[in-house]
């Protein structure tokens, strides 16, 4: 088997790291360039991208895509990791919070806002990881990231002196949903902190589009799990010609126009960067550098596509 090329997508298991899965799926295809877009904590389950091959080059634009998750909060105790796996630092009898307290609540945490990150998180702080300070002792700020929260759903509630809920929650990149659980507890008045979490989507790609690494590993044909590059991208798609597709290809701008596939629900392309497809090949991703009406002005950005491949 030559190089594999494509994306891949894992369903993560719980006590695992995401680099973990990597070095399990290079042993598969039996070669080096693997990597992820997005990681998951150890505890944590569900979609985990994966690049291939030249399909690597992408990952910074799969990285940046909107993510969903299923999420278990625990009211009652909060702990130093604002997860299951850290040492409990406040404990309150949750007893008394309802389910209509929780989900009056939740709006303060829908659109943009400003979250503190959690003290064990890799987010480096004067050259250091937090999660390094925070096992050394250290004293220290923990700074603010702003993140858009497009919905957080209360799904299920439980009563009791250790209430849980069970949310649904879409976000942008970079939101950590163990410090949306702890800030949630402190709106209620009762600490809080994340007792499950599970990646439903990344980007395009859903949880029932997945694959385990079991079947990866018994299968005959793993390559048959990788899917087109193209089909990773949550750009807007324009399709072009051979001659065009070659001229991209070497570097020349080139104005375009229709068939194109909009990113979003508007009949228009609106991004600076659009992904170039030929006879369903990613030819590059380009910068849209003019415009006038539904013609564009493209300069190749990153470039996939040479006529021999």
């Amino acid at each position: 088997m030559g190089e594999a090329t494509g994306v891949l997508l894992v369903n993560k298991p719980k006590g695992m790291t995401s680099h973990d899965v990597v070095n399990r799926v290079r042993r598969v295809f039996r070669q080096r360039k693997v990597g992820h877009a997005g990681t998951l904590d150890p505890d944590a389950t569900g979609v985990l991208v994966l690049c291939l091959g030249y399909a690597t080059r992408v990952l910074e634009y799969l990285t940046a895509d909107d993510k969903e998750y299923e999420a278990q909060i625990v009211f009652g105790t909060a702990t130093d990791t604002d997860d299951a796996t850290g040492e409990v630092i406040a404990r309150r009898d949750a007893s008394a919070l309802t389910e209509s307290d929780v989900m009056s609540a939740l709006g303060k945490f829908q659109g943009v806002v400003a979250q503190r990150v959690p003290a064990y998180s890799s987010v480096h702080i004067q050259g250091k990881r937090a999660y390094e300070r925070a096992r050394a002792g250290e004293d220290f700020t923990l700074p603010e990231r702003t993140v858009t929260i497009y919905s957080v759903d209360l799904r299920s509630f439980s009563s009791g002196d250790s209430a849980t809920g069970n949310l649904h929650v879409a976000c942008s990149k970079g939101t950590y949903i163990r410090s949306l659980c702890r800030d949630i507890g402190e709106a209620v008045g009762v600490p809080a902190h994340m007792g499950a979490l599970n990646r439903t989507r990344s980007g395009v790609f859903s949880i029932e589009k997945t694959v385990t690494l079991e079947e990866l590993e018994t299968s005959e044909h793993p390559e048959r799990a990788l899917q087109p590059v193209v089909s990773a991208l949550s750009l807007s798609k324009i399709f072009v010609e051979e001659d065009v597709a070659n001229r991209l290809s070497v570097g020349q701008r080139v104005w375009v126009s229709r068939p194109f596939e909009p990113s979003g629900s508007e009949d228009r392309v609106s991004e600076d960067r659009v992904a170039v497809v030929y006879d369903g090949a990613l030819v590059a991703i380009s910068e849209v550098k003019d415009s006038e009406s539904d013609n564009w002005l493209l300069q190749p950005v990153k470039v996939f596509w040479k006529k021999d491949r």
